[in-house]
């Protein structure tokens, strides 16, 4: 429906037109049920007291039995299944167990070290992947080093998975197939009378240097109904909730660089101001529509995944109505029978930077077939070190999977063995592309709309009338 060129070009046309004498038009906002999910994100009782030693142990527990499954589809039960302390060598066999990425480029001690010292540190690097990484096998005893049939550039630490083949006489254990978790089973998806959408927009990034408040009032106001034809008013009345999925305030905001800033007569800090503009925004959003929030790397809550809701008092306007709700990064909910589940970006954009993985929706794929929202948490991603749970791990199959504050939109149907039905999306970050995306619950289908606004002198157009 919003995709169709013929229709948008007669509502641009009707833009025109003289206005309706239908002085009764009344629109409803389509209301589908809800349900969340966050609140195995959610930390009740934290304590930081424990190693994350546990939390592998946890991961490899719990995901053994699926990846034991995996593998005994894959190559029958007549290969043994081994731990490492019980290899032979010669013998081919089937082990389980948590990949370690050996990587010297990693970025480690050392650093704080050499600035300590008034050393030169190395420069900064976008990807810390390097031919000579190594992929070492670790269960709860031993570990060994992996070579053979399998690819290093694309692994990651944390991935729990089974490899097949033999110890050698030098002890590396040569790998001649390997396999990871069984997607879990899919939820059946309703079939809905009428077009329903969902809309997802990321990076806000509010209080920051770049003016982009021009493109997220037009945003605001096409949400709303403000903006466009009576056909249009129709249409958005379908859009059932907003997901604003991380990096609502810009990293500019952060006072840390400033903190004699509050005593300051007259001063006041850039994250209250922030914070002020985006309860103004919200404000507008939730008096029409339902809005979840969710938090991201630059918002004022906790940094480590999972991060909780930020605070209501923060947002003392929107937080006065129902439709308002602040949840957890990742984000898992139930929307008119659709299963949503996505982050803010910070698990992709992590694996991209220490593999050879570049492209975001290729590693959202990725994680669906290990099993895992977060593999590198905690060894290159902050998260908290849970001690009998990795809430981490899918134990459902999601029809929607979205990764958010990423350079461009994509989006990827993946099928999966039993027939699993995924729509991959990444979601653009808003003050640099102008885009949102909308999403059809009925069909599965998505794509996006651009808020951009250019300048006639972008465009290489002289507004010098006196020439």
């Amino acid at each position: 429906m919003f995709g169709d060129v013929e229709k948008l070009t007669e509502k641009a046309n009707a833009l025109l037109s003289d206005p309706s004498t239908d002085r009764n038009l009344h629109l409803e906002r389509c209301r589908g049920s809800y349900e969340s999910h966050c609140e195995r994100f959610a930390l009740m009782n934290p304590n930081f007291c424990r190693q994350y030693a546990h939390l592998y142990a946890e991961r490899l527990e719990q995901q053994r039995v699926f990846v034991l499954l995996s593998a005994q589809k894959k190559w029958g039960s007549r290969i043994p299944v081994r731990k490492l302390s019980e290899l032979t060598v010669g013998e081919k066999c089937v082990v389980v167990g948590t990949l370690f990425k050996h990587m010297e480029l990693k970025p480690n001690i050392l650093k704080e070290v050499s600035e300590e010292h008034n050393l030169l540190p190395k420069p900064p690097r976008r990807t810390f992947t390097d031919e000579a990484d190594t992929l070492i096998l670790e269960d709860e005893v031993q570990r060994t080093v992996l070579v053979g049939d399998i690819d290093v550039l694309t692994s990651v630490t944390g991935v729990i998975i089974a490899v097949m083949g033999e110890e050698q006489e030098d002890g590396h254990f040569r790998v001649d197939e390997f396999c990871f978790s069984e997607l879990p089973a899919q939820l059946s998806r309703p079939v809905l009378q009428a077009d329903a959408y969902i809309a997802i927009v990321s990076g806000l990034n509010v209080g920051g240097h770049v003016d982009t408040m021009l493109s997220l009032q037009l945003l605001i106001d096409y949400l709303t109904g403000v903006l466009g034809g009576e056909n249009d008013q129709a249409e958005v009345a379908s859009i059932t909730r907003l997901i604003i999925a991380g990096n609502s305030l810009s990293k500019s905001t952060n006072d840390s660089a400033n903190k004699t800033k509050y005593v300051t007569r007259h001063a006041q800090a850039d994250s209250v101001e922030g914070v002020k503009a985006l309860d103004d925004i919200l404000l507008q959003l939730v008096a029409s529509m339902d809005v979840d929030l969710m938090a991201g790397e630059s918002d004022p809550t906790n940094f480590m995944l999972p991060q909780q809701p930020l605070h209501r008092c923060m947002f003392p306007q929107a937080a006065k109505y129902e439709t308002f709700h602040n949840v957890t990064n990742p984000y898992e909910a139930d929307v008119s029978g659709i299963r949503l589940l996505g982050t803010s970006g910070q698990n992709v954009t992590d694996i991209c930077r220490f593999s050879g993985n570049d492209d975001p929706v290729e590693v959202l794929e990725k994680t669906l077939l290990w099993g895992h929202l977060a593999p590198t948490a905690p060894d290159t991603l902050a998260c908290y070190p849970y001690y009998n749970e990795d809430p981490f791990i899918l134990t459902s199959c999601p029809h929607i999977y979205f990764a958010a504050n990423q350079p461009s939109f994509q989006c990827k149907n993946f099928e999966g063995p039993a027939g699993q039905k995924v729509l991959l999306l990444t979601i653009p970050r808003f003050s640099e592309t102008s885009t949102c995306v909308i999403v059809n619950l009925r069909s599965l289908d998505c794509h996006p709309i651009s808020f951009e606004m250019r300048s006639p002198a972008a465009d290489g157009i002289d507004l010098d009338v006196d020439k």
